[in-house]
């Protein structure tokens, strides 16, 4: 694997600015670019390593705090593990972020990290790839449907409400899609119901957009995630075959 360097950056938005993580190859050569979305839970230790195993196999990688508008992170103390008697008390406080962030608001934020991106020397000319976990997925999906010239593919892992019947649902946008997609399902997710699986399949199937949803079985929401206790190691090593198999093909 390819050696990384990760640092602290800071980016100019329209509302503020967000701090963010950077990570890319210690060469210091221009890559392809990946924008990461958070879950719920926000920028720690492990999200950024997740992104630097991304950074590893070839790209520069980009994991914005997209709750900047609150403060820079960490906004909530967060336990090594989290396990599920501390969730309650944790969503007391995610709650109000994540209701705060809005689709006008994430997909604004969404043009500045391109825009930051597009002007990085340690990002090669082209578009980039989205990938996201939990909410982040739903950013990811918007963020493919709001910038389909900058977009070349996008990802989500367990993400909920993609297909809702709100006006701003992420599946609204499939007509404007031109990357390849790739989302997996948590097997059984309250928050992406049978009947969301399959509005999202019919309209990317619709759209002419090249996907492939599939649903992990027996795979909890949050199954990438090791610091927490939903995390799924067989779940985890699929997501990193399928996204890295994803980013081979774009790149």
């Amino acid at each position: 694997m390819t050696a990384v360097q990760g640092n602290a950056v800071d980016i100019p938005t329209v509302d503020g600015t967000a701090d963010a993580y950077l990570v890319h190859p210690v060469d210091g050569r221009p890559r392809p670019a990946v924008l990461v979305y958070q879950d719920a839970f926000g920028p720690r230790p492990h999200l950024w390593s997740m992104a630097d195993r991304i950074a590893e196999a070839g790209y520069t990688v980009l994991v914005p705090h997209v709750f900047y508008r609150h403060g820079r992170a960490p906004l909530v103390e967060l336990p090594d593990f989290i396990d599920p008697s501390v969730r309650p008390d944790l969503f007391e406080k995610l709650g109000p972020l994540i209701q705060s962030l809005t689709s006008e608001l994430a997909m604004r934020d969404a043009g500045a990290y391109l825009h930051w991106l597009a002007d990085s020397p340690f990002v090669a000319d082209g578009p980039v790839a989205v990938t996201g976990y939990c909410m982040g997925a739903r950013l990811s999906l918007l963020t493919a449907g709001t910038y389909p010239d900058r977009v070349a593919a996008a990802a989500g892992f367990h993400g909920g409400w993609l297909a809702t019947d709100a006006p701003d649902s992420p599946h609204l946008l499939a007509e404007r899609i031109t990357a390849e997609l790739y989302f997996a399902h948590a097997d059984g997710d309250s928050g992406m119901p049978e009947e969301q699986m399959r509005r999202l399949e019919d309209a990317l199937t619709a759209a002419g957009v090249r996907h492939r949803c599939e649903v992990y079985p027996q795979a909890p929401h949050g199954f990438t995630q090791a610091d927490t206790a939903a995390y799924q190691k067989e779940g985890d090593e699929r997501h990193w075959t399928a996204l890295l198999d994803l980013l081979d093909r774009t790149f």
